[in-house]
């Protein structure tokens, strides 16, 4: 997909990964990039960005923001939550909002859009993955399931959304410099927002369904072919 001239909507745009998406697509030329954010009045207004109330778990404010961006090209499924608790124990409330965000969030927001994808030729999708989506680590596991649900989401979207022309690229990375970052990747090397946004943002130009952003994240997914019980023997010491 060509990104110069084209629209785009970016979910989660407040902060981190979110406003490194908005920042780089008017960077390289978007003509207009609708900014999804909880709270407008903390949204600073530039030239070329709307901001748009949007919270991915409420309906009411997906259809309006469908209504009101129906020129979008560019579709970036960037909102996330994540907690930092055990699956054995934890509050289930927690876990149900992780899932709520990260799964359902993306498919409801996935399905008010892809009509208006359909209408503008198509169009893409990036939907902002993990690392996590092909393992699980102690204290982040609900997380790391919800990731996981997400990527098999990207794969039947990729499928469905085939017919009408619509590339959906799943964009794959270790720990971020950002505060979800310092939250559940504590002690582990980071890269930067930047990093992950260019190369996602090559890879959509380039036409690629899958983005993996650094070492980590590669080694994680080449892991997938290796027998499970080498690395869970490797975790119970």
């Amino acid at each position: 997909m060509r990104i110069a001239g084209s629209t785009a909507l970016v979910t989660g745009a407040g902060r981190g990964i979110g406003a490194e998406f908005v920042r780089q697509l008017s960077e390289r030329g978007a003509a207009l990039v609708y900014a999804g954010v909880r709270d407008l009045g903390s949204f600073e207004p530039r030239a070329g960005v709307e901001a748009l109330r949007l919270d991915v778990t409420d309906q009411a404010q997906i259809a309006a923001a469908a209504a009101r961006a129906t020129d979008v090209q560019l579709l970036v499924n960037n909102a996330g939550v994540a907690a930092v608790q055990p699956l054995v124990g934890g509050d289930l409330e927690i876990m149900r909002g992780e899932f709520e965000t990260n799964v359902f969030g993306l498919l409801r927001v996935s399905s008010a859009f892809a009509p208006v994808l359909a209408a503008n030729g198509g169009g893409a999708m990036v939907n902002v993955l993990s690392a996590v989506s092909w393992f699980s680590a102690s204290g982040t596991a609900s997380y790391s399931a919800s990731k996981a649900a997400a990527w098999s989401l990207t794969d039947g979207l990729r499928v469905e959304l085939a017919g009408q022309g619509t590339q959906v690229l799943a964009l794959h990375m270790g720990p971020v410099d950002t505060d979800m970052g310092a939250q559940v990747g504590s002690g582990l090397d980071m890269i930067s927002p930047a990093e992950v946004v260019t190369a996602a943002l090559d890879g959509l130009e380039a036409g690629a369904v899958e983005v993996l952003t650094d070492d980590l994240t590669r080694e994680c997914k080449a892991a997938l072919t290796a027998d499970p019980a080498e690395r869970y023997a490797a975790v119970a010491g």
